[in-house]
């Protein structure tokens, strides 16, 4: 039997690479002829670079870039097999995790380090460059990023600014005559599911900025400060960035790769699945089993699980849903075709004591599902 594991992360918990490794143990313990093949998925956040790198056979690689805070850290990024497509995360140099909670203020944090992830990119000869943008720490609209790349943002006085969202509001003046020339021979390409605009009730200062660390008042300084810089790259480079859908995402970096970068805005999770080519290894398949933390409502609307479910179905190969919890609503998925949910927990626990023993439940949970498989295969024979 074939099998194809292809699953999300288990948020908080464990990576999607190690949700495929436990469920590859555990079917192995129930049958170690299974012929199994893993491809861990993500959606242009964390894990997006591993995912890529380990189903393409490409390579990791790490560069030395300014932190969030602007101190000097090491920041890892992946190169496919083709040697000529960079994927980053910018999570990895600009990332809140890279934030102490106490510390954590989007009018300080900057993206300056993703720019220097990119121009290691292009130092390597890439010429197309995917960039994950999810688990930001900024709220810069993306200035940062833009002057490791050459861009002048000029205040009044015909200085720079400097760092951080508190000093957007300063820009009068951009001067792109400096940025890297190879940029315009590159194609990059904004790996997200985030669609909110740049600015009101769903943009990044709003929606994003509190989570950040910002406060009631920095919020409403941030939120003006990119209506300014909309305002001034409206004037400046004749580029609207105000309603363009996931401007918002990564405080305002989808904004800024839009208008400094040219970055067209793409599908996480479809970018991700047609790079690993998912659909042609799901043909070849047998059996199909994908999962995240938990089933539920959202999983239906979801990009991740849900469409591993819908391309299974479209080549009639049965799948089954592995999670930590299984809401009742999850049953609609037996609508899609999902032939099985099995949740990992055998017995009432919390959410913190079914995390801790997130890996041993999934393994188990797997040798079940890998005993049933073996039934069926005797059935068929």
């Amino acid at each position: 039997m074939k099998i194809l594991i292809c699953p999300d992360s288990f948020k908080e918990s464990l990576s999607a690479i190690e949700v495929c490794d436990c469920i590859e143990r555990g079917l192995k313990k129930a049958n170690s002829k299974f012929k199994i093949e893993k491809i861990p998925l993500a959606d242009g956040g964390e894990g997006t670079v591993k995912a890529l790198v380990l189903a393409t056979g490409g390579r990791s690689l790490k560069c030395r870039v300014r932190g969030p805070l602007g101190r000097k850290i090491w920041a890892g990024y992946g190169i496919l097999s083709d040697g000529k497509t960079a994927i980053i995360e910018m999570a990895a140099a600009s990332g809140l995790a890279l934030v102490p909670l106490k510390k954590r203020n989007p009018l300080v944090t900057t993206t300056y380090g993703t720019g220097e992830i990119i121009a290691n990119a292009l130092n390597r000869g890439c010429g197309k460059i995917i960039i994950g943008i999810g688990g930001s720490a900024t709220v810069d609209g993306g200035c940062g990023m833009a002057q490791a790349l050459g861009a002048r943002l000029l205040d009044g006085k015909g200085r720079e600014i400097g760092f951080g969202g508190g000093e957007i509001e300063k820009v009068e003046r951009i001067d792109i005559k400096f940025m890297d020339k190879r940029i315009s021979k590159t194609k990059f390409i904004i790996a997200s599911d985030v669609r909110n605009p740049l600015l009101g009730p769903r943009g990044a200062a709003r929606v994003y900025g509190p989570q950040k660390g910002a406060t009631a008042k920095m919020v409403e300084r941030l939120e003006r400060g990119l209506s300014h810089l909309a305002r001034v790259i409206r004037k400046e480079l004749s580029i609207s960035v105000k309603n363009l859908p996931g401007s918002g995402a990564a405080g305002g970096l989808g904004a800024g790769l839009y208008a400094f970068l040219g970055a067209k805005m793409g599908n996480g999770v479809e970018l991700v699945m047609k790079i690993a080519g998912l659909d042609g290894r799901i043909k070849k398949a047998d059996m199909v089993i994908t999962g995240e933390g938990q089933l539920d409502r959202q999983t239906l609307y979801g990009k991740t699980v849900m469409g591993v479910i819908k391309m299974a179905r479209k080549y009639r190969v049965p799948v089954v849903c592995i999670a930590g919890s299984i809401m009742p609503e999850a049953k609609d998925l037996y609508r899609f075709g999902v032939k099985g949910l099995i949740s990992t927990t055998t017995m009432p626990m919390s959410l913190q004591q079914a995390m801790g023993k997130s890996r041993s439940l999934l393994i188990n949970a797997s040798e079940n599902l890998g005993h049933l498989l073996n039934l069926m295969m005797v059935k068929k024979k």
